[in-house]
């Protein structure tokens, strides 16, 4: 009997920003590399083409919809289940990304990229932000996991809930950080982490990249990818 393997849907948010969908494809190419042979393709939720519902209508086997995003939030639990059962496809969807340890090294990389001398240095990561309770809590978990490196870390959010950016240097200026570095906590840049980087370069602090089109974010993506394939066969 002839095995099909599902394809590995990258569903990212959408933006009218196209370095948002650039990066997309630049982590759907980093994945096909690291998988040669597996069906990759991109699809979107909003504001971008393709749309996600679109790529499902012209599926032709069993598919696992691995959303390129950070935290389980609206998109993660309400839009993009949705817009899966809508479609009938023969689809499941994979869980976020999370705070994987190896978003986390990302993170460090580029914060070590903006600003290689650490000294005296507090760290802010910046989130979205969400109005699930539970997301923003994971999030902020990410103080703990950076505190390593970093004696002063806190965690801000773009939109939505507080602290704010303002917020989370002045906390940690109020620490006695001399120097603060703003690490975005987003795979893509965009509107809203171009609104951070003006509110940082005003307030003198340095900012460093998101985490972006990266092996290890490809990677993390395909154990979610493969994690999802597990379960179906094990169900």
């Amino acid at each position: 009997m002839t095995v099909v393997h599902p394809a590995l849907i990258l569903t990212a948010h959408g933006s009218v920003d196209p370095r948002s969908s650039a990066t997309t494809h630049a982590v759907a190419d980093l994945i096909r590399r690291q998988r040669p042979g597996l069906d990759v393709q991109v699809a979107f939720c909003e504001k971008s083409t393709p749309n996600l519902g679109d790529v499902l209508a012209r599926l032709r086997g069993p598919a696992v919809v691995t959303p390129l995003l950070l935290a389980s939030a609206y998109h993660a639990r309400v839009d993009i289940p949705a817009i899966v059962a809508e479609s009938g496809a023969d689809a499941l969807q994979a869980d976020t990304l999370g705070e994987d340890p190896r978003l986390v090294d990302v993170l460090r990389q580029r914060v070590a990229e903006a600003d290689p001398d650490h000294t005296e240095a507090g760290l802010l990561v910046v989130a979205v932000g969400s109005s699930h309770a539970a997301a923003n809590a994971r999030t902020a978990s990410l103080a703990d996991a950076l505190s390593d490196r970093w004696a002063r870390v806190a965690v801000a959010y773009a939109t939505g809930p507080q602290p704010s950016v303002a917020d989370g240097i002045e906390q940690l200026r109020a620490a006695g950080a001399r120097r603060i570095v703003v690490a975005p906590w987003f795979i893509a840049p965009g509107r809203i982490t171009d609104r951070v980087a003006a509110h940082v370069a005003a307030t003198g602090a340095v900012m460093a990249e998101p985490l972006g089109a990266h092996l290890l974010v490809a990677s993390t993506v395909l154990d979610r990818f493969d994690q999802a394939v597990a379960a179906r066969q094990a169900a």
